[in-house]
């Protein structure tokens, strides 16, 4: 039978007073109140503006009120359009210099990278690309190609990790002009995602199987140099989408390891994981961006595999302290 400690990794604290900062399910016993209280998520989703193109297997940067997307497929091809959230509705911005789908992503709104990706019918890419708000230009080519891989960090220190073709363990980090090799992840994934920093990433989920709909719960930290085992996500999924960052994550959405999608929601504290609200439309392979408290997830498609939407949703959360009771 699994315990608090065992699900946390903490024990129940006994304190005179309320945690100032407590983490998502922490749980502590006030002394002074004889109370039995814990931090509670009272997040929730709501409808944003939908993108101008639908879109599948897009990438992502930015923030909740200044956000960014790019390539992805559509009907018949990859898009190399671009646009930009305001936190109301997004409108056109540069194009890729080349259409591709399923690319990684990385940094903000105006000072962002795309870099790797598949280029129709199944090409995989080495290329990055530079942002700067208006329009992208060439940076340092990838020393693997690969698509259907994981992303996270800024511009000018960018993780890329796991991918396809062949499916690749291998992880590459940016200096804003080229790419070195970093340490590999400890399972080799596709259809893996994100978020965090060069130096403290987060990678969640994905399919470590070559075809096919494969799905993991495996959750895995990197520190700059190497990836440990971090803690095991509820729901086995891929393309999540993920926000946030490495003791402060949201992963939402995805699909299952028999290609049917999620709703749910849960948010990471460098140890374990919480529910959190479900998604208003349960969907996949998209763009994400933002916070734990304050996400974006925008395209994807509502099965695996299917068309690219429009569907764009925030996440506002926060902490609650509630009381418990055997009632």
């Amino acid at each position: 039978m699994a315990t608090y400690t065992n699900i946390q990794g903490q024990n129940i604290l006994i304190v005179s007073s309320d945690p100032a900062n407590p983490t998502i399910g922490q749980v502590w016993y006030n002394t002074t109140s004889n109370t039995l209280k814990a931090s509670a998520d009272v997040g929730a989703w709501a409808t944003g503006g939908n993108l101008t193109t639908a879109r599948v297997n897009n990438a992502g940067a930015g923030t909740q009120t200044a956000g960014l997307t790019f390539g992805g497929a559509t009907a018949p091809g990859a898009n190399n359009q671009t646009e930009e959230y305001d936190g109301t509705s997004w409108s056109p911005g540069g194009n890729l210099g080349t259409g591709r789908s399923g690319l990684g992503g990385a940094g903000t709104q105006t000072v962002a990278a795309a870099f790797g990706g598949q280029i129709p019918p199944e090409a995989a890419s080495n290329a990055t690309e530079e942002y700067n708000g208006t329009s992208w230009t060439a940076g340092g080519n990838l020393g693997t190609a690969r698509f259907q891989l994981g992303s996270c960090g800024t511009q000018t220190s960018a993780l890329a990790f796991g991918g396809r073709d062949p499916i690749t363990a291998a992880t590459e980090e940016y200096n804003g002009t080229s790419w070195t090799a970093g340490g590999s992840l400890g399972t080799a994934k596709r259809q893996i995602t994100g978020c965090g920093t060069q130096t403290s990433g987060l990678a969640v989920g994905g399919n470590p199987s070559g075809g096919g709909y494969g799905a993991t719960t495996d959750v895995e930290e990197y520190d700059g140099t190497s990836w440990t085992a971090g803690g095991a996500i509820p729901l086995a999924a891929a393309n999540i989408f993920v926000a946030g960052t490495q003791t402060s994550a949201l992963a939402a959405g995805g699909f299952l390891g028999g290609a049917p999608t999620t709703n749910t929601a849960n948010q990471y504290n460098g140890t374990s994981w919480t529910t959190a609200g479900n998604l208003i439309t349960a969907k996949t392979s998209g763009g994400a961006a933002g916070s734990q408290t304050s996400a974006l997830i925008f395209g994807g498609s509502l099965t695996e595999p299917a068309a690219g939407i429009t569907d764009t949703q925030e996440f506002t959360g926060g902490n609650a302290t509630i009381t418990l009771t055997t009632s």
